[in-house]
């Protein structure tokens, strides 16, 4: 039976003689599964803002008011105008006081923005369900140039450019996953095999006291699969670290950044267990090419 505290130390007393080959088989795990995970996070992001799209009111439409010679009437015959729309499942009109209690909402942890802002500085407007999801160009357009449409917001467009971003970053990840992670197996091969070298003498004497093979190789083991672990799981941390800070700092209106914990703990566990299945995987190969046993 072999102690545990005997496998480890062993591995961390090996891993520290090959230092150098040791960080760069981590760095190869790091970094080609940081970009996997960050496309995986991506893939979250982009679903979860495409379901609030799609379940939300779609388009906004701010209007001008009294003050630029657009009336409450001419808000009202835009409103029946855009509900006749074949593109429109169904719009409501948001008053400028009802639009200013959500900017009370929507800024209520910063004062100084509500301090130097009151209801006149808040438009009113339109918001508008489409009944076919593809058809907010065609709203957009029908509003360009009407005398009462201030300005319109649609995510449309910002979802489609996110997707396409994360439709490459994928790509991307795929191909670093494949080329890192060969690069990770087969340094953590070579980690395995300046070991196996560095304590050839010592092998040959345990193996002249009668040890058995698993006893030999197990510890070479350990050390492959820590280095997997290892890597993956700075590479899984810094990916949740740079998303708790991004989803703590940045606010964009009409987008959530808010991914659940267990997203990140189930997909993380994955990760940090594929990193140790290429620990794995290259520790046994450099046994089995230089460990003769």
């Amino acid at each position: 039976m072999i102690r545990l505290s005997y496998v480890l130390r062993d591995a961390f007393q090996s891993m520290r003689r090959n230092l150098l080959v040791v960080t760069g088989a981590m760095i190869a795990v790091f970094i080609s599964l940081f970009f996997a995970f960050f496309a995986v996070v991506g893939n979250e992001f982009i679903r979860i803002n495409t379901l609030l799209w799609q379940e939300g009111e779609q388009v906004i439409v701010f209007l001008h008011d009294s003050n630029e010679g657009i009336s409450v009437q001419d808000h009202q015959a835009l409103l029946v105008e855009v509900q006749e729309w074949p593109e429109v499942e169904s719009a409501r009109y948001v008053d400028q006081a009802e639009a200013y209690q959500e900017f009370l909402i929507l800024f209520e942890d910063s004062p100084s923005i509500l301090e130097v802002a009151d209801q006149t500085d808040v438009p009113a407007s339109i918001r508008v369900k489409l009944a076919d999801l593809d058809a907010y160009r065609d709203v957009e357009i029908r509003l360009d140039g009407n005398p009462a449409v201030r300005r319109v917001v649609s995510q449309g467009e910002t979802i489609e450019r996110l997707s396409s971003f994360i439709d490459a970053l994928n790509v991307v990840a795929i191909a670093l996953v494949v080329l890192l992670g060969v690069a990770a197996v087969v340094l953590i091969s070579n980690t395995i095999r300046l070991a196996i070298y560095a304590r050839r003498d010592e092998i040959s004497v345990m193996r002249l006291v009668g040890a058995s093979n698993w006893f030999i190789r197990v510890p070479f083991l350990t050390e492959g699969i820590l280095e997997g672990v290892i890597g993956s799981t700075l590479g899984v941390g810094v990916v949740i670290l740079l998303w708790t800070f991004v989803s703590g700092s940045v606010d964009i209106p009409m987008f959530s950044f808010a991914i659940e914990t267990v997203f990140f703990v189930r997909w993380g566990l994955a990760f940090v267990l594929f990193g140790a299945l290429a620990g794995l995987v290259g520790s046994s190969l450099g046994l089995r090419r230089f460990l003769k046993v």
